[in-house]
């Protein structure tokens, strides 16, 4: 008995053994998101958005929507650096939120029982109804609302028969079937496949669909410049919305919470609320050429800058972000200490390439081009990296090379790679402004700031992201 007692007790021992090691496992299966303290220990918040016009686009260079404002608004508050990713499919963003590709799923998302099931939701950001966007009659100019009433669905029980797209996987297909049952009525509902809402609307408003289902807060956006569509037909109750995260992020999610209770308490964030939904000038931008959901440009001076951008291996796009964080695409800005042009080139830099402050955009765009190429010159030998190289460039063009020098010198000194930028040579080039490092042998230029240039090579790169995103290569 003894024997066998022990025996058991072995297999008991083995079987606990077993299971912990296998629990383990499955937990870290499970658990594919990063949590918190690992997206700090990154340095950078990943987020997933529509591309429409109240999520996230351009307009004359720069990034903007709804979304994006509050993204970046978390993400400076928690000292990250932000990186978006656009889908506008509902169901690719809820699996890249559930595989952990990325940290928060950033739309105006319905807070429903079944997607709760596989995400868990911030607090509401705010609420909105679904409504009927349909297209006006021909002559709605000249009827009066009652005859326009007349014309136009506003009960919902002639909806019989209809043909209505939706998004696919969209909290409007479950809500098409409550109001089929509710009304024994029979919508012959279209699931669009990897259609964005306001691709439908645009669709409802062209004549090629008849009808289909928006967000109130979206839909009135898109009335402002499609006017011929009506809106004003509700479908339901109003519901709540918010960002979400993967299943039980709570570190994350409780993070996000404290600062939506304490933001949307502010004037900025009335702010940015009333520049996307309640804002009349609205209009004017979403009829521009430089709004990146129609015109698809970034500035006026696109068709040259890809032009010239031959000259270089450079995305035009990158040379393009270079340019408005420079001069905010204005020929004419002139800094303090002399710099001008759209590539804000000094003086005797712009005379070594035959130009001055009365040279027009493209001369003063070619010759910034040769100076990207002379810096590239400069670091190529060493640093055959291409992506880390442009880094390197973009400080030397903003602080001069000299220093950038400098601070690879200090690099090397004290045990850094003088080859990659972050956390490395641009520490140095921080500490540069301090008498320990700017007086140290290995310097050749002295002091200088380099919060500026750091912050400035960041900011480009940033800015580039988005262009990549958003427009064309």
């Amino acid at each position: 008995m003894k024997i066998i007692s022990e025996n058991i007790i072995i297999l008991l021992l083995v079987l606990s053994f077993s299971a912990c090691n296998f629990s383990d496992e499955d937990e870290n299966e499970i658990r594919k998101f990063s949590n918190l303290s690992e997206i700090k220990e990154r340095g950078k918040l990943v987020a997933v958005t529509d591309n429409n016009s109240t999520s996230y686009f351009i307009y004359r260079g720069t990034p903007l929507g709804f979304q994006y404002e509050l993204l970046k608004e978390y993400s400076d508050y928690m000292g990250l650096d932000l990186e978006i990713v656009i889908s506008n499919n509902i169901e690719e963003k809820i699996n890249l939120i559930k595989n952990g590709k990325v940290d928060v799923l950033a739309v105006n998302l319905s807070i429903t029982k079944t997607r709760k099931v596989f995400i868990d939701f911030t607090i509401p950001l705010g609420s909105t109804r679904p409504v009927l966007v349909q297209r006006k009659p021909e002559n709605y100019k000249n009827l009066s609302k009652s005859k326009m009433d007349e014309k136009l669905i506003r009960d919902i029980k002639k909806l019989n028969g209809k043909t209505v797209f939706v998004q696919e996987h969209s909290s409007f297909v479950p809500l098409l079937k409550r109001i089929e049952k509710e009304h024994k009525i029979v919508i012959n509902s279209f699931d669009a496949v990897s259609l964005g809402i306001e691709e439908l609307v645009l669709m409802v408003s062209e004549g090629k669909i008849d009808y289909t289902v928006c967000d109130e807060d979206v839909a009135r956006i898109n009335a402002t410049y499609l006017q011929n569509i009506d809106i004003e037909t509700g479908l339901g109750d109003e519901v709540n919305f918010a960002w979400a995260v993967a299943k039980g992020n709570d570190s994350l999610r409780i993070s996000i919470n404290n600062w939506l209770n304490d933001f949307k308490k502010t004037k900025r964030f009335e702010s940015i609320y009333y520049r996307y939904f309640n804002n009349p000038k609205y209009k004017n931008m979403i009829n521009s050429d430089y709004y990146s959901l129609i015109g698809g440009k970034i500035s006026q001076y696109d068709e040259i800058i890809k032009e010239l951008s031959k000259e270089t291996y450079w995305d035009w796009r990158l040379i393009s972000s270079l340019i408005y964080h420079e001069s905010n695409f204005d020929n004419s800005v002139r800094s303090w200490a002399g710099a001008a042009g759209l590539m804000q080139l000094m003086p005797q830099t712009a005379a070594t390439y035959g130009i001055d402050i009365e040279s027009g955009p493209t001369a003063n765009i070619a010759a910034g081009i040769k100076v990207i190429n002379s810096l590239d010159n400069i670091f190529k030998e060493e640093i055959t990296d291409t992506l880390e190289r442009i880094k390197f460039i973009l400080a030397s063009y903003n602080i001069g090379p000299g220093h950038v020098i400098d601070a690879r010198n200090l690099a090397k000194k004290y045990g850094k790679n003088p080859n990659i930028w972050e956390n490395n040579v641009d520490t140095f080039l921080l500490l540069k402004s301090n008498p320990e490092y700017y007086r140290d042998s290995v310097v050749k230029n002295g002091y200088c700031r380099g919060n500026e240039t750091v912050n400035f090579v960041k900011r480009v790169l940033e800015v580039f992201g988005h262009y990549k995103n958003l427009i064309d290569l």
